[in-house]
């Protein structure tokens, strides 16, 4: 049980930090304009898959998927969810700080260590009754 709140720790590590990496790259994309619906996803594919950053933040991102799928196999889905979503949503808040995209703010930092307090909760309380 303990071991899988760590695998989904990371996947929510993995996702978090490289959801204001994918904004940040993507920049751009809505600015191309194209005739036709399949020219207007090939020129926003093309945009996208050469630009090394974006591509380099997506791969990362989708080995947090393969990680969760995986993690998925032996988790309990009344915690993986919780764990990974409220988690993703911290570390995506902590990586928009780094980045200086936005600031956190007294009310943000109090409802982090909440959210934080509730998952440790959920998964002592889980390991403890064995279910």
């Amino acid at each position: 049980m303990l071991g899988d709140a760590i695998w989904l720790l990371t996947v929510a590590i993995l996702w978090g930090f490289t959801n204001p990496l994918l904004k940040r790259y993507s920049t751009g994309v809505d600015s191309i304009k194209r005739h036709g619906r399949i020219s207007q996803f090939l020129a926003e594919f093309r945009f996208l898959f050469f630009n090394w950053k974006y591509l380099l933040s997506f791969i990362t991102n989708q080995m947090g998927s393969v990680l969760y799928y995986v993690t998925l196999s032996s988790a309990d889905l009344t915690l993986a969810v919780p764990i990974t979503n409220s988690l993703t949503l911290i570390a995506t808040a902590f990586s928009s700080q780094i980045l200086g995209d936005k600031n956190m703010n007294l009310r943000t930092l109090l409802g982090a260590s909440l959210v934080i307090c509730g998952v440790i909760l959920c998964v002592f309380s889980k390991s403890e009754t064995g279910s």
